[in-house]
């Protein structure tokens, strides 16, 4: 089993050789595509590989993971980051994947470990990503009747762990992206809008949720679907910015018909009662949000 390492990367000359230093020894090619780097970051790469692209940047990070894959030539592709490092326990265990890994699999999940004292846009301080893929995939047939082609990948949970370490966080250049794609296309995948409120609520200043508001109120549709839950808790936690509540009372007792009751809104609606002088309201949902909270993850934790 060969693998192909895949990298995009933009002035990242401080931080570059740590995560090749890793990498290296798993690697049986490297391969970079600059974006437009104005420091040495080229040169950094230079020491590790020869196979350094310049990729002129098109606004859209799928499109340089794209170009950077169709250079691979190994039978997996690690994609990689900057900011990521494998330390000595875990190129160990990479390396022990490299030598057991059935062909059959078609993507490899790791452990990816962020930082506790920057606030990213992750439920957890630890999560899974699919990390390794396969570069060329064999369509099988299955079922011994009603035979269908195998859609689904054939995934595998390593115990490979990959540690977050960037410098700083990258919350606003996100939130120029989201507003980017939004401007220019209206709307985004699911992914993305739930990746766009976690940012907000995580690091999104008062400026952030104005600019924000407007895109997710369009996506409220007065039921209890995800999506506009999601995009409730956006609108009203602006709301909760501006001091400008409108008819708080009214969105209060629609909420209460709901199945499905976000935390986040109950706490947010507490405060908003609280700065209101509405203390009977206000501890009502402030005791809202803990049941709420203890239900969602005893469900989460029970699947």
């Amino acid at each position: 089993m060969t693998v192909s390492v895949c990298m995009i990367v933009k002035n990242e000359e401080k931080i570059l050789a740590r995560c090749l230093e890793g990498l290296k020894t798993i690697a049986d090619e490297i391969i970079v595509a600059d974006t437009g780097s104005s420091d040495d970051t080229k040169k950094v790469a230079a020491r590790y590989t020869d196979k350094i692209y310049d990729f002129e940047w098109t606004g859209d990070f799928s499109d340089a993971r794209n170009f950077v894959f169709s250079k691979a030539s190994g039978d997996y592709i690690y994609s990689a980051d900057a900011d990521e490092v494998l330390d000595p326990e875990n190129i160990r265990r990479f390396e022990i994947l490299k030598n057991c890994l059935i062909p059959e699999v078609e993507i490899v999940t790791m452990v990816y470990v962020n930082p506790k004292d920057i606030n990213m846009a992750y439920n957890d301080l630890r999560e899974r990503r699919p990390k390794l893929f396969k570069r060329l995939r064999t369509f099988t047939w299955i079922d011994p009747i009603h035979e269908t082609v195998r859609l689904d990948p054939v995934v595998f949970d390593s115990d490979v762990e990959i540690l977050h370490c960037p410098e700083e966080n990258h919350s606003s250049r996100d939130f120029k992206a989201f507003l980017r794609v939004l401007n220019e296309k209206g709307d985004m995948s699911d992914r993305l809008w739930s990746m766009y409120a976690k940012e907000l609520f995580f690091n999104g200043s008062k400026e952030d949720f104005l600019k924000a508001e407007p895109f997710f109120s369009k996506r409220i549709n007065g039921n209890d679907s995800f999506s506009s839950l999601e995009a409730m808790c956006v609108v009203l936690r602006t709301a909760l910015e501006t001091g400008e509540y409108g008819d708080i009372r009214g969105f209060a007792e629609e909420f209460d018909k709901f199945t499905v009751k976000p935390a986040e809104i109950d706490h947010i609606l507490g405060k908003i009662f609280e700065n209101l002088g509405d203390a009977e309201r206000s501890e009502h949902y402030y005791n809202e949000a803990v049941r709420d909270e203890y239900f969602i993850r005893a469900d989460y934790k029970t699947k």
